[in-house]
């Protein structure tokens, strides 16, 4: 680690920031900024995900952004026709200015304890990467399942370079050395689904940034729109807000802005308004809270998904690889 920082940087990162589909589509990080040890268990279908931290607590959404950042710049690699590595190096300088922050002293505090959350937080999931993962063998009269729980924590390792400065030597961080976990790294190698984000992600809220890298894992060419159960996208989200106030946060935010996840939009449909509106009828009691459904959709599929919601695909499940 030590002779990366003694050499060049990856950075400045020159193309876009990315991500990995998986790491978009499934709940591992807190989306408040609140200092926790644990996230409650996320179970899906198959998709079984258990977050664990240490004293420095759960990697949250923002800490997320040292990934992202970090995915940014393998990827440059891999655009230039260079091998990806495990370990990236990065000025820190370039980190603050990709990532909206303000260059100052709180902000190297942060970035030094985001990787200390980063490498201390352990996640325990059934999701597999990698092309050499056996599901089944025969057996008897028939086949049985094998599976897999992996652990693992988000970096395994990190080191920075700092100077001192000032008449107290306040330490500021100048270069930064980050090895991504095998499976992080199997998972941007193996699977092979790497995602371009908008340079204005980094502009969002929390929830807002949660809320983008659901739309854009799931909205395509092919499909530019979506719906999804309201309860289950909270779930999705990772929001531990009661469901009524969830969907208040998603109201508010669609009620100032027509687009307010940059390139994608939602709104929160009534689905029994939503029936007797096509049936020329009028609605007649209450709709439970956990009946509302959200359309996500592409800007360019604005007017298709909101004049028939009810006709816009269900979210599926995931194309997702786990164990038994």
């Amino acid at each position: 680690m030590l002779e990366a920082l003694l050499g060049p940087t990856d950075s400045p990162l020159v193309g876009s920031a990315h991500s990995e589909r998986t790491l978009m589509v499934w709940s591992f990080f807190a989306l408040g900024k609140e200092h926790v040890t644990e996230l409650p268990v996320f179970e899906e279908g198959p998709v079984r995900i258990e977050v664990v931290g240490t004293k420095h607590g759960v990697a949250t959404i923002l800490d997320k952004d040292v990934l992202v950042y970090a995915i940014g710049l393998l990827q440059d690699r891999v655009t230039r026709g260079e091998a990806p590595s495990r370990t990236v190096t990065f000025k820190a300088a370039d980190f603050f200015a990709r990532t909206g922050r303000t260059v100052c002293g709180t902000a190297y505090d942060w970035l030094e304890q985001s990787l200390d959350r980063l490498k201390g937080t352990v996640v325990k999931t059934n999701i597999e990467v990698g092309d050499d993962v056996d599901h089944a063998e025969a057996g008897g009269s028939g086949r049985r399942r094998r599976g897999r729980t992996k652990g693992f924590s988000w970096i395994s390792d990190y080191e920075f370079g700092y100077v001192l400065e000032g008449p107290g030597g306040e330490k500021q961080i100048s270069s930064v050395a980050v090895e991504l976990h095998e499976w992080v790294y199997k998972l941007l190698t193996h699977n092979g689904k790497i995602l371009d984000y908008n340079n204005r992600y980094f502009d969002l809220s929390l929830l807002g940034r949660r809320l983008y890298e659901l739309a854009r894992a799931h909205a395509s060419a092919q499909a530019p729109c979506f719906r999804v159960n309201l309860e289950r996208l909270r779930l999705l989200a990772g929001s531990s807000a009661e469901l009524k106030e969830f969907r208040r946060m998603l109201q508010r935010a669609a009620d100032q802005e027509d687009l307010p996840l940059i390139d994608y939009g939602y709104r929160i449909i009534d689905p029994l308004l939503e029936a007797t509106r096509v049936l020329g009828a009028e609605k007649k009691g209450r709709t439970p809270l956990k009946a509302y459904e959200v359309v996500f959709f592409h800007k360019s599929a604005r007017d298709t998904a909101l004049t028939n919601p009810l006709d816009v695909p269900p979210l599926p499940s995931g194309a997702i690889t786990v164990g038994g």
